[in-house]
């Protein structure tokens, strides 16, 4: 697909959960799906907290800042929820955890600047497989003067053509990683690291070659819909998650489909003829 041609930017808000101490990257290790050891300082990766069942109870982008210190950055509004998973499991460990406040900007497109940022401000890769540009992350972090605004709608459109899941949304207590995609487990999973919590069903489905009842698909509209709109179609009963309005494919939508429903199916959401399209939208 053809990406952002002049880059663009908005305030984002992303919720961040500060873990450090002596046990923090041994703590980690054993929850998280990614290979909390193999991050070198000042790297990060994408990351999975899972149930024993191994479905999803967050999605986050893990940074290592120090030899004993980490933080996780997630969707706003989820920072406290995954604090307070993490703190479930801390058992005689020595480990703290705490939620900061701190202000994020997305920049996304071809060519992006890559200004010096302050001290104290990150620049982290953006999510989904394809996406370009990046995000800046703490105190201190605005959008760059030679990037053109967008707003909110416009990124969240640019993150449903790409695929990008949303907690709450799309990352839900019943989903399993391999319904969004195979980029996501990609990027979000090591199968090499060792045992963590919701690993089995993780690693059975992947050894079958991510072979799910159902995928995460995007349906190119003739109309807008609202989320929460059933979508008819052959297959399990699905409804649309997230729904938006791109410059590129105008109306669009998020929507679980059953792997029966192929590239190209015709579906109507509350009436409005729709086309299934494998993510990203090409």
């Amino acid at each position: 697909m053809t990406e952002v041609d002049t880059p663009r930017g908005a305030p984002i808000q992303r919720d961040v959960v500060r873990v450090w101490g002596p046990d923090a990257l041994t703590f980690l290790q054993g929850q998280l799906s990614q290979d909390v050891d193999a991050l070198g300082v000042h790297t990060s990766s994408w990351t999975f907290v899972l149930q024993p069942q191994g479905k999803v109870d967050a999605w986050a982008r893990i940074t290592r800042t120090a030899a004993d210190e980490v933080l996780l950055d997630i969707d706003d509004g989820w920072g406290q929820a995954l604090h307070d998973r993490l703190k479930r499991f801390l058992i005689r460990t020595k480990a703290e955890l705490e939620v900061l406040d701190w202000p994020a900007v997305a920049v996304r497109g071809v060519g992006a600047p890559r200004d010096d940022v302050p001290d104290g401000v990150l620049r982290l890769a953006p999510p989904g497989g394809t996406v370009t540009g990046y995000d800046l992350l703490g105190p201190g972090a605005e959008l760059p003067a030679e990037v053109e605004p967008m707003t909110a709608a416009q990124l969240r459109a640019h993150d449903v053509e790409h695929g990008v899941p949303a907690m709450g949304r799309e990352l839900t207590e019943s989903t399993i990683p391999a319904e969004i995609g195979d980029w996501i487990v990609d990027e979000s999973v090591s199968f090499t690291k060792g045992c963590f919590v919701g690993q089995e069903l993780t690693a059975r489905i992947d050894s079958r070659g991510g072979n799910v009842p159902r995928h995460l698909r995007a349906i190119v509209l003739e109309a807008p819909v609202e989320e929460g709109t059933p979508v008819e179609c052959d297959g399990p009963a699905a409804t649309v998650t997230t729904a938006a309005v791109s410059d590129r494919h105008g109306p669009i939508a998020l929507a679980f489909l059953g792997r029966a429903v192929l590239e190209g199916a015709a579906v109507t959401v509350g009436g409005v003829p729709g086309v299934v399209h494998v993510l990203p939208i090409s």
